[in-house]
């Protein structure tokens, strides 16, 4: 491993522990410069495709998951720790799946289900762009459920 603050090559391990279940952090120290730096080792994961709803397939993007939470959670009292653990969730749901390829819909719903149980506009938000609420009753129906289920 280079030191990024000197270059040099020789690093040691001061820390090392497991964050989630595909990664390590391991806390280094430069032999030369002696400043500490993180770095993460991460399981090399198969790709999942996902098929969309015209038929097309693309690679699954984490970013795209994350940035669809965050536009749900937007000033809510939802934390980013919770929004990551939100995107660990549903990531580990579709690699332990075993599928190589797996809808939109089911995707949608995995992240309905985890935003459901952390905060309830969000959900809405959520649930008004991913279902496509084409009218009031269509929200209002949605509202009803929610309120059920509580």
């Amino acid at each position: 491993m280079r030191c990024p603050y000197c270059s040099h090559t020789e690093t040691d391990v001061v820390d090392s522990r497991d964050t989630d279940d595909y990664r390590i952090r391991r806390r280094r120290e430069c032999a030369k410069c002696k400043r500490r730096f993180t770095t993460y080792e991460e399981v090399d994961k198969e790709d999942i495709f996902v098929i969309k709803k015209d038929g097309r397939r693309e690679k699954f993007d984490r970013h795209k998951l994350m940035s669809g939470l965050e536009k749900s959670c937007e000033k809510r009292p939802v934390s980013r720790e919770q929004i990551e653990e939100m995107a660990n969730w549903v990531e580990g749901k579709l690699r332990k799946g075993g599928k190589k390829e797996i809808a939109t819909d089911a995707i949608g719903e995995l992240v309905m289900e985890r935003l459901r149980k952390v905060d309830d506009v969000a959900y809405i938000r959520f649930a008004s762009v991913y279902r496509s609420f084409t009218d009031i009753d269509s929200f209002e129906d949605a509202l009803r459920k929610l309120k059920r289920k509580k």
